[in-house]
Formats: structure tokens, C-alpha cells, sequence
């Protein structure tokens, strides 16, 4: 097994050796350790099969649409709705990442898959925004402090039960409108792939589940691609906004800085199979070393845990319903204004 660094330093981040430097790097010793008994299955293996098997399942969605019992139609829905965000949230985050294998050409070849033909997105963007923005200044104003999720115009209901639903329909607008600020030969194989993959998903509709008509078809994209929208929108709000935000030329340490600005939820099986456990529960985990696969994630998650724990820094911690009910309360401190910076002293 090469061996690679688990972290992906935030650009200027400190190169000094700190409490918070020397912390991070015993903390990485503790992970790469568990990194280096594991099997090639645990490192990639597993979540390449989970992938595998999302792909090998679409066939079985788009057959099920062809009948005309409620129950098997429902079900077509579903495999294709859970099969699509498993391929674009799971595969993509994975293979921005670079976890998905230690290659780096099959990596690129992954990326774009997962990333344009399957979520209809630009992987030059996707990498910038997720990776450099937001991973490099996890919870910064105006870098990475999720803002893109906020729409202030909107009231917490509409945003919380309707907003969702335009996720299909503003993905791939907005990768469009991106590709303004790329290069010609990459906005053209962008523009390329995104449309293979949405025509592919229509073009299957009605010649392999047998819509009549476009509309149908059309309607029956729109209800598997917007099948989770609705978690997908809450968990990118709930592990991040809420929680310490801090300026640019303050900010923390890493190791503080992600501790204090990430939330894990508790292990919900649905939607860790479709989006991942980096995203869900071991999210903490993900943003320490982010080029961990989901599965190394949470084998890691008990030595990451009891590491903060016994440092005395935070290990945020809360279930999915408690933040719902937190941010309908307080959806105008959180979603609407403008959050309040967080110092810490002596910790910058």
C-alpha cells in the first residue's frame, strides 16, 4: 500500500508546531496506523461495492417502471431514486476526494463520471468549491461557511419542505452558468457529459420503462432525482451552520477549527448507504482527513473520538430530528443574518 498524507492542509494554514499542530499530528499517527492494518476491502473496497452494486441495480429500477401494479411501479421509483443518490452524493463526494482508489487517472476518470454524467455538475467547480473552499476554510465567512446552502429570501417553511425539490432542476443550471469561468475545452466536455447523462436517463425512461410520452418521462426524472432531496439539503446545513464561525484572519487551529465547526449525526442506514457515512455520521472524521474513504471513516470514528474527548475538545454530537426542530425555531438567527464570528484566545 502507498502511503499518502490523510489531510489536505487549508491553504496558509500554519506550518508551526503548536499545541494545535503537534495535536493534529498525533492525531494523525493514531489514524494512519489504523490506515496501514487494513486491507485494500476496508481502504476502497467496501464503497466501491456498495457503487457497484447501485450501478448494477438501475437496470432492475427502470424495468419496475414498466409495470402497472402500484406497488412494483413504487418500487422502480425508489431502487432509481436511492441508486441515483448513491451514485451522486456517495460517488461523487468519494471521488472528488480522490478515495475511491489510489490511482490517480482512474481517480480523474471516476470524478468525472460520478461528478458530471451522473450529478449533472461540473467537476472542476465541484473540486474548488467542496475541496479548496470549503474543506480548506471549513465554517470561515464568506469561504467556507456553507452560505451557498442559504437562501434568506425564503421563509423557514418553504425553504425547509419546498426548496428541496429545486435541487434537480438548479444542479445543472448552475454548473451551466459556471462555465463561464472555465476554460473552452473544458466547459465543452462539461456540457458534453452533463447532457449524456441527463438524455441517457430520459432515452432509458421511454424506451426501457415505456413512458408514452415526454412528459411522463420527464416527471418520472424529476420524482427519482428529488426522491432525498429533502435530508440532502437538512445534513448540509445541519453539520456546519449553527455552529462557531470564524474570520479569515482568525481563525483556529485546524484541529480546533474542526472540531468546533462539525457536527456528526447519529447512524441512519438509508441514508448512509446513499450518501455516505463522511457525510452523515462521521462527518468530524471526514474533515480531519478527508481523503478517507467512508468506510475507513468510521472504523476510524472511535480512535478520533476518544482522542478529542480526551484532549478536551469538542465532539459535536446531535441527532437529525433535534436539528430539524433547532432550525425551524431558529431559521432567521441561522439562515437569515449574518452569524456572529468566533474568537478564541490564544488558540489562532
Amino acid at each position: 500500500m502507498s502511503w499518502r498524507p490523510l489531510m489536505e492542509p487549508a491553504p496558509g494554514a500554519p506550518r508551526g508546531h503548536g499545541g494545535g499542530e503537534a495535536l493534529l499530528g498525533e492525531l494523525e499517527t493514531l489514524v494512519q496506523d489504523v490506515v496501514r492494518t487494513s486491507s485494500w476491502w476496508e481502504r476502497h473496497g467496501v464503497d466501491c461495492a456498495i457503487l457497484a452494486l447501485s450501478l448494477l441495480s438501475v437496470p432492475a429500477g427502470f424495468l419496475s417502471l414498466r409495470s402497472e401494479n402500484v406497488l412494483v411501479l413504487a418500487l422502480g421509483i425508489i431502487i432509481l431514486g436511492v441508486c441515483h443518490y448513491t451514485l451522486t452524493v456517495k460517488g461523487s463526494h468519494l471521488a472528488t476526494h480522490g478515495a475511491l482508489t489510489e490511482s490517480k487517472r482512474w481517480s480523474r476518470i471516476w470524478e468525472l463520471f460520478f461528478v458530471e454524467v451522473c450529478s449533472s455538475f461540473s467537476a472542476e467547480y465541484g473540486k474548488y468549491g467542496h475541496v479548496k473552499m470549503h474543506h480548506g476554510y471549513t465554517n470561515v465567512l464568506g469561504l467556507g461557511d456553507s452560505s451557498t446552502w442559504r437562501l434568506p429570501c425564503l421563509n423557514r417553511y418553504v425553504y425547509m419542505f419546498l426548496a428541496p425539490l429545486l435541487i434537480p432542476v438548479l444542479t445543472p443550471l448552475v454548473a451551466v452558468e459556471r462555465l463561464r469561468k472555465v476554460e473552452l475545452r473544458s466547459a465543452v466536455r462539461t456540457l458534453g457529459l452533463i447532457s449524456l447523462g441527463l438524455y441517457a436517463h430520459y432515452w432509458l425512461l421511454l424506451n426501457v420503462s415505456g413512458f408514452g410520452s415526454p412528459g411522463s418521462a420527464l416527471l418520472c426524472m424529476f420524482t427519482t432525482r428529488s426522491l432525498l432531496a429533502h435530508p440532502y439539503l437538512h445534513i448540509n446545513i445541519f453539520q456546519h451552520i449553527g455552529l462557531p464561525m470564524f474570520s479569515r484572519d482568525k481563525k483556529p487551529q485546524r484541529i480546533h477549527m474542526m472540531s468546533l465547526g462539525v457536527l456528526n449525526l447519529p447512524r441512519l442506514p438509508v441514508l448512509e448507504w446513499a450518501f455516505g457515512h463522511s457525510i452523515v455520521s462521521c462527518h468530524v472524521e471526514h474533515h480531519l482527513f478527508p481523503r478517507l474513504s467512508d468506510n475507513m471513516c468510521l472504523k476510524v470514528k472511535p480512535v478520533v473520538s476518544r482522542f478529542l474527548q480526551e484532549k478536551r475538545l469538542p465532539y459535536n454530537e446531535d441527532s437529525y430530528l433535534a436539528r430539524f426542530r433547532l432550525f425551524l425555531s431558529r431559521y432567521e438567527e441561522f439562515m437569515v443574518q449574518t452569524p456572529p464570528i468566533t474568537e478564541l484566545v490564544g488558540l489562532q
